[in-house]
């Protein structure tokens, strides 16, 4: 485990100490598209952050293989060779598309030869765990088929759901951090060797993932763009291609004999394959509807639009920081929920416990505009903003004892308030004005 902490670690201090500089450099290379009626901000923001992010993914990978204990994953299995192949592929496509807006079919072409690559060096699913019928063995063309459309799938619906500050990297991070203690489980708990390249991509991802999310989160500074919403979507899709089709279930001797065969049809059986499925279920339902949605109204199914999952928050009336911490729970409860089953299939607390945080998340969908009123000896214990102001309340109480008074003469040495000044882009310095120095002009 340590030496996953250290590989997380090295991986998000690379990435933090990277995205300042690469964010001046798309500032001056020009990677700052004008707002488009789609966007939620409202300031130009530079892009190209996956250069940040790609950077941490080698140097995650560098250091994994120079420690003595994960050095033997890069020996035994050539994974990590064949994921780096396709992430640079990838990186270098979406850096172009930040920069050029490149045609979507181009980006898709892209998609598939970057997963073609990692089938070409072995990171393929070999075999598949189907209910009622047990482990099915892939021919090579059906392997590389379900590769590729498993790869093509992810990397698209991360693209999709990257639609605010912070939304993307942190609903990944999250999904990954109950995918690596799964993967972390398997290997450790069951012995199996063939789970250790899936649990060394998933501490690498966490680690891009939280290096980023500090310049990302609303306002951003910067935004990852397709160079990095492709590429963590691209290391998503690898551990979950590396697990699904590397791992066989019964390996793990989870039911033996005449049990066995009774709880054949449950799910524990088959977790390696509903875990990767949990990890990109929101983005994934993000996904379909958006081609279901584009097709019905005979529009291109890669034609941008407002009807995202988190365009539909922000409609009902949630802010920006509410909508993506909605995002946050229901990824969180998805994927720590099959996490939880996996460890305790029999436990009906389990499915209470999922059913009950449901029932939670679907009242604050219903409750945007949601402010109590805060008694006064209770303030102290709620955050600043369901704080009543001592200002305010002397305030109100004036303005009632005003109006029972009757109109009054204002004051003549009461002074307008002073607006203050508009800063720049994300609050950057290097365009845009400076709202706390006078115009001199």
């Amino acid at each position: 485990m340590r030496e996953y902490l250290l590989t997380l670690c090295i991986t998000a201090a690379v990435t933090y100490l990277l995205t300042g500089p690469v964010r001046k450099f798309a500032i001056v290379a020009g990677a700052m598209p004008e707002i488009r009626a789609r966007d939620v901000h409202r300031e130009p923001t530079p892009r190209l952050g996956g250069i940040a992010m790609f950077f941490g993914l080698c140097a995650g990978l560098l250091v994994a293989d120079h420690l003595s204990s994960l050095n033997w994953v890069f020996e035994k299995s050539n994974e990590p060779r064949a994921l780096l192949s396709g992430a640079a592929l990838i990186w270098l496509i979406g850096v172009l598309d930040d920069k050029f807006e490149i045609d979507a079919l181009i980006k898709l072409g892209g998609q598939m030869i970057a997963a073609g690559v990692m089938v070409m060096q072995g990171l393929t699913i070999l075999w598949l765990p189907i209910p009622g019928v047990g482990n099915v063995a892939l021919t090579q063309w059906q392997g590389t088929l379900l590769t590729v459309a498993l790869v093509v799938i992810t990397i698209n619906a991360v693209n999709f759901v990257d639609g605010l500050d912070g939304l993307a990297a942190g609903m990944v991070c999250i999904a990954t951090v109950a995918f690596f203690l799964y993967a972390y489980r398997v290997w450790v708990s069951y012995g199996i060797e063939a789970a250790a390249p899936a649990t060394l991509f998933a501490s690498i991802l966490m680690g891009m993932c939280l290096g980023f999310l500090p310049h990302n989160m609303h306002p951003a500074r910067i935004f990852m763009g397709d160079s990095g919403s492709m590429l963590i979507g691209l290391v998503l899709a690898a551990g979950a291609i590396s697990i699904t089709g590397q791992v066989d279930p019964d390996v793990m001797n989870l039911f033996s004999g005449s049990e066995r065969a009774t709880v054949h049809q449950m799910v524990p059986v088959y977790i390696p394959l509903l875990m990767p499925l949990t990890i990109i279920a929101i983005p994934a339902a993000d996904l379909v509807l958006a081609i279901v949605r584009r097709t019905w109204r005979g529009q291109s199914p890669f034609a941008a639009d407002r009807g995202h999952l988190h365009h539909r928050l922000l409609e009902i009336g949630h802010s920006h920081s509410r909508a993506v911490l909605i995002m946050y729970f229901w990824s969180a409860l998805i994927a720590f929920g099959a996490l939880a089953y996996s460890v305790n299939s029999a436990s009906m607390w389990i499915v209470l416990g999922v059913v009950f945080l449901s029932a939670v998340g679907l009242v604050l969908l219903l409750l945007p505009r949601f402010t109590p009123r805060v008694p006064v000896w209770a303030q102290r214990f709620v955050p600043p903003r369901y704080r009543r102001r001592r200002a305010a309340a002397a305030a109100e109480l004036a303005m009632e004892a005003a109006a029972a008074d009757g109109p009054e003469e204002p004051e003549t040495d009461e002074r307008a308030p002073v607006t203050a000044g508009v800063s720049g882009v994300n609050g950057a310095t290097a365009i845009g004005t400076r709202g706390r120095f006078p115009d001199r002009s």
